[in-house]
């Protein structure tokens, strides 16, 4: 194997001291102008300067000092030659250190020896010729110079010898140093893997399973015909790599390397995967956290563990875990706590995941119709799975609500479907068969008020239903205008709607008009709000311009199911107008006003048959995706009115209420931002724009809550350009505004409704009545004196209905129900009077 030397913080040291005064010694040579040439050390010599000195020392001599030791003469040789010196010692010590050879460092000092006892010479002459200090001098010099040869032989003898352990090497593994894979296949299938040069593995010691396959390949790494004397392993093999080493190496106990050993070789990949130190992951040990986490499946991973570990198991984390995630509870139960809220106290169905399940059904269902197409069997078992859960839980649909008799009957006679009664035929009331049979023949006698107050009374029969699918076996046939179970006449009714609704009152009013109680007045005005007006039914088809508004209105409440908040007591009527023509094509009351509950109400707007190609909202996010899901062919447009007003918040909240005065240039942004909106083409609407989004940077580095004002307008660009070179897509959404005052009209009247289930009575009612009531002289020219049914295109001009809410009373003029006799295909439902 390749040895690398590496050099000790000493040797280092050494070497750095070594090169610093090579590199000074340099300098100064530099800057005393002496060219590098005339330094080489070992070779230079400076012979002029020397003769120069003996010279001096001979005239010296001839004067009578040739026995005193000249100071000045030694000391001027000494400081023009010490640089030789240092040289030659610089050399000899990088030598030393490049070979390694500390021991030897002492050499260093032979030059300064050298130089030392030459310049003793020169100074002192007498000493200098005798021929024992001349061959003293001579053996110093040859010294330092065998002592670098010496060391420099050492160095390069190293180097020789790496390249030959290099080569030698190289040779051993195949006689080339290019790395090289070879893998060939016996008889056997068993696969032979040969490798050639050098390679470097990179591995993850963070991952357990990483570093187990890691210890499995050295594991299996062998010389070819190598005999040791250790013992073999369980499959025979003399490994090249000792799992005591490896123990070492990884920082893992010798028996843990064994064990995978004898898991790799048995194939038992669930205890190699295991990721145990401690205890191994056997089936009793794996049944257990699966049965104790059945019983708690509220547990988290690290709660499970703890668990356990009171137990006095010593499972892990990660094992606990593992198991989890080989057994597939860990995905089993993230399913379940999306669709269910798992605690001590309950397991329930999450009200929001079961509620978007019911919706995207009834979008499936909805787009199915639509298409003409049957309903899958799988849809079908869907469906009846999301029925049975809402069954388990409080979730269950509304039935639907139950009309009376009477009020049915009064609704096909105000909304133009009545049936003759005067031929003779007598119909159940209930079922509308003419199956029927008198069951006696004696009659009885029904007592009514007439128009002047006076009591009278009326013989009417008792009668049998034939029809099998009729739940009622008997009925009483009554005349037109009576009513069974109230002594009040059909008109009486129809006075309390009319009054109450058309005439803005209230209900104690109502009722003392007619001299009834309250409680009467509001069962006869809320008896019509059974059900939604069914335009689809009585006309064939439904009506729009394309364009259509959505909003709502909250509403109070008190008597809900609603968990107890701060909004517990207030829902929220939402109302889809048509921009164009003012029809309320739909409207709902929903305890949340949440995404899911726009998207219901969209899903119940578009199963009426409505598919617009503008909606009008205002700014709320929540309608943006319900839109585009419901309705993906429509463009979302949101109002303008809305979204300047809301940037106008924004500018107080970043700036305080009176930032007109305080900041004038917001007033300046502000403008600016109407003139987008005001622009004639979509071009200079952008243009417009962009130059506002430029001020962003100057605005939020001066007040950083200016910000969301900046936000708001980037969010909402798309959804409000729209109406900008648009003959359709209006700026606004006055329209469903308009609605709502309406509304607001009627609802202001009473404060709030009992429950809920009044409240969808009451907007039954408002639906009808609305839709009938023509607009006021002094309106739109357009709408004057038209009722919005009208407006939209249907022919209601000959229904009672309409005629009701026009201010007529029931004593119409004969030719009124003479036009509506004509045109019924029976003679029409004539009140008594």
């Amino acid at each position: 194997m390749k040895c690398t030397t590496k050099w000790t913080n000493r040797q280092r040291q050494w070497g750095v001291v070594a090169h610093t005064v090579a590199v000074l010694g340099l300098v100064i040579l530099t800057m005393r102008g002496v060219t590098l040439e005339s330094v080489g050390g070992w070779i230079g010599n400076p012979l002029l300067r020397i003769r120069r000195v003996e010279e001096r020392w001979r005239g010296s001599r001839e004067k009578g000092y040739s026995g005193r030791f000249a100071w000045r003469t030694g000391w001027e040789w000494m400081r023009r030659s010490w640089l030789v010196a240092l040289a030659r010692s610089e050399g000899l010590m990088v030598l030393a250190l490049l070979s390694e050879q500390q021991a030897w460092g002492w050499v260093c000092l032979l030059p300064w020896v050298t130089w030392l006892w030459k310049g003793i010479g020169v100074g002192w002459p007498a000493l200098g010729r005798q021929p024992l200090y001349g061959v003293l001098g001579r053996m110093w010099e040859e010294s330092s110079r065998v002592a670098l040869i010496g060391l420099a032989l050492v160095w390069l003898g190293q180097q020789l010898s790496e390249l030959s352990q290099d080569r030698v090497l190289g040779l051993a593994v195949g006689g080339v140093s290019v790395p090289r894979v070879e893998v060939t296949q016996d008889e056997d299938d068993i696969y032979h893997v040969r490798l050639r040069g050098e390679f470097e593995l990179r591995v993850d010691g963070r991952v357990e399973f990483y570093k187990r396959m890691l210890v499995i390949f050295l594991g299996h790494l062998e010389v070819a015909n190598e005999r040791r004397g250790s013992r073999q392993t369980r499959d025979r093999r003399m490994p090249f790599v000792r799992q005591e080493q490896m123990a070492e190496w990884f920082g893992v106990a010798q028996p843990h390397i064994s064990r995978w050993c004898k898991y790799w070789l048995e194939q038992d990949w669930q205890r190699m995967l295991s990721q145990k130190w401690g205890e191994i992951l056997t089936e009793e040990v794996r049944q257990r956290v699966i049965d104790s986490w059945v019983n708690f499946p509220w547990y988290s991973a690290q709660r499970m563990r703890e668990h356990l570990r009171s137990q006095g198991s010593r499972i892990t984390l990660r094992q606990v875990k593992q198991v989890g995630r080989e057994s597939g509870w860990t995905r089993l139960r993230r399913r379940l706590r999306e669709r269910y809220q798992i605690s001590v106290e309950s397991f329930r169905p999450r009200d929001e995941w079961l509620v978007g399940q019911l919706l995207r059904q009834m979008q499936s269902l909805v787009e199915q119709l639509e298409a003409g197409a049957g309903l899958p069997s799988e849809q079908q078992l869907e469906i009846a799975d999301l029925k049975a859960l809402g069954n388990e839980w409080p979730l269950k649909p509304e039935r639907s609500r139950q009309a009376w008799p009477w009020v049915r009957r009064v609704e096909r006679w105000l909304l133009g479907q009545w049936e003759g009664a005067d031929d003779g035929t007598v119909c159940c009331i209930y079922c509308g068969t003419t199956d029927v049979s008198r069951k006696s023949r004696q009659p009885r006698w029904k007592r009514y008020v007439d128009e002047q107050g006076q009591e009278q009374k009326v013989a009417v029969y008792r009668y049998y239903c034939h029809n099998p699918a009729c739940k009622y076996a008997t009925f009483t046939h009554l005349p037109p205008n009576l009513l069974p179970y109230s002594k009040w006449t059909l008109a009486r009714h129809l006075a309390a709607l009319q009054s109450y609704e058309w005439a803005h009152s209230v209900y104690r009013c109502t009722s003392q008009m007619l001299g009834v109680s309250k409680m009467t007045a509001y069962r006869w005005v809320s008896g019509f709000g059974y059900q939604l007006l069914p335009v689809a039914a009585l006309f064939g088809v439904v009506r729009s311009s394309g364009v259509v508004g959505v909003d709502e209105k909250y509403v109070l409440v008190p008597k809900n199911d609603k968990p107890e908040g701060k909004m517990r007591r207030w829902m929220y009527v939402y109302l889809a107008v048509d921009c164009y023509t003012y029809d309320l094509l739909h409207l709902e009351i929903y305890p949340f006003n949440d995404k899911q509950s726009a998207q219901a109400f969209f899903l119940a707007l578009r199963a009426k048959g409505y598919h617009p190609r503008v909606v009008v909202t205002d700014m709320r996010v929540d309608y943006q995706d319900s839109v585009a899901q419901v309705f993906p062919k429509a463009i979302h447009h949101e109002c303008l009115f809305h979204a300047l007003q809301q940037v106008r918040e924004h500018a107080k909240e970043a700036y305080g209420t009176h930032y007109a005065e305080t900041h004038p240039h917001v007033e300046q942004l502000l403008t600016e931002i109407d003139s987008i909106f005001d622009a004639q083409t979509k071009r200079t609407a952008r243009q417009r724009y962009e130059k506002v989004l430029a001020q962003r940077e100057t605005f939020v580095a001066e007040t950083s809550e200016a910000a969301p004002l900046f936000d708001f307008l980037e969010r909402h660009w798309p959804y409000l350009v729209n109406a900008i070179e648009s003959r359709i897509v209006p700026t606004t959404n006055n329209a469903t505004e308009r609605v709502i005052r309406f509304f607001t009209q009627h609802y202001k009247t009473f404060c709030g409704f009992e429950s809920i289930q009044s409240a969808q009575l009451y907007l039954g009612v408002f639906e009808k009545v609305y839709r009938f009531t023509p607009f006021s002289d002094d309106a739109q020219k357009r709408i004057r004196g038209k009722c919005p049914l009208e407006l939209a295109g249907y022919e209601v001009q000959k229904l009672p209905m309409t005629q009701l809410f026009r201010g007529l009373t029931l004593q119409w003029p004969a030719s009124a129900f003479q036009e509506l006799a004509l045109d019924s295909p029976g003679q029409g439902l004539v009140p008594n009077g």
